[in-house]
């Protein structure tokens, strides 16, 4: 077989074998996700962590660059050879794709974080509109007593840096509940393509071929917390969005720090409280009564901030990645992200917050 072809049919074989991977999520989970996984983000962390620039976005700058001085040199030759340049274009993906999966991908396919606590996934208007309630006094609660003025919006004083080092204690506090949210290695970098991920509506990734989790440097600041601590989930090995919401919001409530409490809190009563919209505007209203003004203040002071970004860019961004959560065994889409009150509802039913 001439090689050209080897890396194609390559990449037919991972398909093939990704197709049958989400039937043993238990292997996923012993071998990969909580062995060799650990080893290489281990590894990827030690390594770049200490760097003070995002590597992983100087590697996607350089890539990009070079593909475009690819297709440029080879502008000319595309009608003669396009089969060649076919199979070399399919090749470079086969590795992309291999690698992907291999450093960290694979996380994708691991046994479910609900089996894995034993939480269960189903919940009754009663069950959220309880919940609800039960966050409106808490986060109520946060807000006064930082700002000792319940109409004024919560400033935060940390910079991006300490914020970085500060969501520590909030995963130290989660791991001695359980063990396997123990973070270790810090590398958490302010995105070079802030300005883009913000136009593509993101707050944040993770690049799965460095391990350094990305943060959009422009959001509303009361909300970082809340967004690098899901960033850091990733990290830790969890790919699901709305596990990652999930446990970015336990690290961000458990953390000694009341201005990362309200980052958490704030954050999972605001999709409570979009849940409400949708499902029964009068209820949404009655609820909308008893918070805070100042809490409302952030909330728009992030809605402003993304509509003046708002543009057919982040929607078809939103429609790209939706697709790819789907082929990357999440059913649900981008709508994953909001699934993470189910998670929410059930672990703290019968406990305080």
């Amino acid at each position: 077989m001439k090689k050209k072809y080897i890396l194609p049919l390559f990449l037919l074989v991972q398909i093939i074998f990704l197709k049958i991977l989400p039937f043993f999520p238990d292997f996923v989970e012993g071998f990969y996700s909580n062995n060799l996984y650990v080893r290489i983000s281990h590894f990827s962390r030690g390594l770049l962590g200490r760097l003070p620039f995002s590597f992983g976005d100087f590697m996607y700058a350089f890539l990009i660059l070079s593909i475009i001085s690819w297709f440029w040199r080879i502008r000319k030759t595309w009608k003669l050879a396009w089969k060649d340049h076919l199979l070399k274009v399919v090749g470079k993906i086969s590795i992309f794709y291999f690698f992907f999966h291999l450093l960290w991908a694979f996380n994708y396919y691991r046994k479910p974080l609900f089996e894995k606590m034993e939480i269960k996934r189903e919940y009754s208007d009663a069950d959220l509109l309880a919940f609800t309630k039960r966050l409106i006094t808490k986060t109520n609660d946060i807000q006064f007593q930082i700002t000792k003025n319940d109409s004024a919006k919560v400033v935060f004083p940390y910079s991006q840096e300490e914020t970085f080092q500060m969501n520590l204690n909030g995963y130290r506090n989660l791991e001695k509940e359980h063990s396997f949210f123990k973070y270790e290695i810090l590398s958490v970098k302010k995105s070079l393509f802030s300005m883009s991920l913000t136009y593509m509506g993101f707050g944040g990734y993770l690049n799965p071929f460095t391990n350094e989790a990305q943060v959009n440097d422009l959001l509303p600041m009361y909300n970082f917390p809340l967004t690098s601590a899901h960033e850091m989930a990733h990290q830790i090995g969890f790919a699901s969005e709305n596990e990652c919401n999930f446990i970015g919001v336990l690290a961000s409530i458990k953390n000694e720090d009341l201005y990362f409490q309200y980052s958490g809190y704030s954050f999972a009563l605001r999709y409570c409280l979009g849940i409400w919209k949708f499902k029964n505007e009068r209820i949404f209203n009655e609820l909308k009564k008893t918070i805070h003004p100042g809490i409302l203040k952030n909330y728009q002071e992030s809605q402003d901030f993304w509509k003046k970004y708002d543009t057919f860019i982040d929607k078809g961004f939103h429609f790209l990645y939706d697709n790819f959560l789907k082929t990357n065994n999440q059913k649900d889409g981008m709508e994953s992200y909001s699934k993470f009150i189910d998670l929410m509802i059930n672990y703290y039913k019968g406990k305080e917050f």
